[in-house]
């Protein structure tokens, strides 16, 4: 990959795992974040906390803008400030316009509920405040004047986000009525697919404006958690609701077009990488 300024704003897990790939392939990396004294070599911490614009003051020109911010709760005032004021706050602080804008989003922008097959295309009506948030975050990228891309991701697991297997340990499995389909994303599919854009862009590929990020495999959630629940030899006592939402089914049909190839490309797969570890 030829040199390049890049900016990840919003730099936890994701971002700094995308980093650290794009950094070892030459990039110039910038990590932006309130603290970063976590951040490893290779990228270049900016301490800064995006619904202060005051502390944007003296942001870095890059040719790619990576906005991967995720909200500390499900309150709708720390999404607005996250995913709405933060953004808005970033681009008006940039020094320059960098050629391509990369906002990753969600599918809980998603108002189908009826098990429907939901892709790009699909309506968006959401019915949460958060959802809402989403919604207008992507509107406020793709609207800025900058060339943007919105990458919706379905609900990422992997190291570090272990709730499904704590519920199975503990005896918990969801119910098989009413029927429920659970949508997922490995954490490092969430950095491939990133990687994978910025990759067809600076090969000259026109994107998207919008790719919805989830493996192969819609599966209802009490097949995921009974299968988990297999694999550790652990016995279902109980059934509990563990989703929030409807039950709708995402399509990757796109993302597959634009020739990514999922490391994980179903629960199995991932799962099982996991519960190895």
């Amino acid at each position: 990959m030829q040199e390049q300024r890049v900016l990840i704003a919003g730099c936890g897990d994701i971002g700094t795992r995308l980093g650290l790939k794009l950094a070892a392939e030459g990039a110039q990396v910038f990590g932006l974040r309130r603290t970063i004294n976590q951040l490893p070599d290779g990228i270049h911490g900016i301490a800064a906390d995006m619904a202060d614009p005051a502390s944007l003051a003296n942001l870095p020109e890059c040719d790619y803008l990576f906005f991967t911010a995720a909200a500390k709760s499900r309150e709708p005032g720390v999404y607005r400030q996250t995913y709405v004021d933060g953004l808005r706050n970033l681009l008006a602080a940039l020094p320059s316009p960098p050629r391509h804008l990369f906002v990753t989003g969600s599918t809980g922008i998603y108002h189908q509920h009826e098990h429907d097959w939901v892709d790009e295309q699909s309506a968006t009506d959401p019915t949460t405040d958060s959802g809402r948030c989403l919604l207008e975050s992507e509107q406020l990228a793709l609207h800025s004047g900058i060339p943007a891309t919105i990458v919706r991701f379905s609900g990422i697991y992997g190291p570090g986000r272990d709730h499904l297997q704590r519920r199975v340990l503990e005896g918990i499995a969801a119910p098989a009525e009413p029927l429920h389909y659970s949508n997922r994303i490995h954490r490092d599919d969430c950095v491939g697919v990133l990687r994978h854009l910025l990759r067809l862009h600076q090969d000259g590929h026109a994107l998207k404006p919008v790719y919805l990020a989830s493996d192969d495999a819609p599966t209802p959630i009490h097949e995921v958690m009974e299968w988990i629940a297999e694999q550790l030899g652990v016995t279902i006592t109980r059934r509990e609701q563990v989703r929030r939402g409807g039950s709708k089914r995402c399509s990757n049909r796109r993302l597959r077009a634009s020739g990514y190839r999922f490391q994980y490309p179903d629960y199995q797969s991932g799962y099982r990488a996991l519960l190895q570890r």
